[in-house]
C-alpha cells in the first residue's frame, strides 16, 4: 500500500511523533492508522526506557489555580536542557499533570515514595477484612494483592488513570512526551492545596 504524505500528517497530528516515524509505522502497519498509533506508543516505550538514566537538571515549576479558586496545585517536572524545558509540549504536558493533580488528588509521585511501613499496615487492615469477609484463605493473599495495587491506582500520581483519556495512565503521557521531545523527564514532586484542608 503507498502511503500518502495526507496519511502521515493525519497521523503526525493524532500522536505528535516525527514524520519519518509516522511513515515508518504506516508502513509497518499496511496503511492502518490504529494499529501505526499502537507501533509508536511501542516504539515510545522503548525510546522512554533508554533514556530513564539521563539527568534530568533543567525544567519547570508550574503553579496552577483550578477554576473557582479552591485548588491550587505547584509541580516540579524536570527535564534535560532549558530549551525543551521552554517548548510548548513541555509546558502543555506540566499543565496537564498539575490538573491531574488538582483533580485527583494523589499522595506521592511514585510507588518508591510511599513508606513500606504504611503499605505493610495496608495489607493488614485488607487481610483482616478479608477474612472477616468470610473469604477462604487461599485467596485472601490475592485479595489483598488486589486491593494494593489499587489503592497504588488511586494514591500514586504516576499509575493513576490519567483523567482526560481512561484508556492511558500518566505515567503513559509521561512516556510519550519522552518519545515526542526527546528527552528523559521525570515528574519530581508536588504540592495540593485545598480551600480550608
Amino acid at each position: 500500500m503507498e502511503i500518502s504524505a495526507a496519511m502521515v500528517k493525519e497521523l503526525r497530528t493524532r500522536t505528535g511523533a516525527g514524520m519519518m516515524d509516522c511513515k515508518k509505522a504506516l508502513t509497518e502497519s499496511g496503511g492502518e492508522v490504529d494499529k501505526a498509533i499502537e507501533f509508536l506508543r511501542i516504539k515510545g516505550l522503548s525510546k522512554a526506557a533508554k533514556r530513564a538514566g539521563r539527568d534530568t537538571a533543567e525544567g519547570l515549576v508550574f503553579s496552577y489555580i483550578h477554576p473557582g479558586d479552591r485548588i491550587g496545585v505547584l509541580l516540579e517536572i524536570n527535564c534535560e536542557t532549558d530549551f525543551v524545558a521552554r517548548t510548548d509540549e513541555f509546558r502543555a504536558l506540566t499543565r496537564n499533570i498539575a490538573m491531574q493533580v488538582a483533580a485527583s488528588s494523589p499522595v506521592a509521585v511514585s510507588r518508591e515514595e510511599i513508606p513500606s511501613e504504611l503499605i505493610e499496615q495496608e495489607r493488614k487492615v485488607f487481610r483482616i477484612q478479608a477474612i472477616e469477609a468470610g473469604k477462604p484463605e487461599a485467596v485472601v493473599d490475592k485479595i489483598v494483592d488486589g486491593r494494593i495495587e489499587k489503592y497504588y491506582s488511586e494514591s500514586v500520581l504516576l499509575d493513576q488513570e490519567y483523567v482526560k483519556d481512561g484508556d492511558k495512565k500518566v505515567r503513559d503521557l509521561v512516556n510519550e512526551a519522552i518519545s515526542g521531545l526527546g528527552e528523559n523527564i521525570r515528574v519530581a514532586r508536588f504540592a495540593r492545596f485545598q480551600l480550608g484542608q
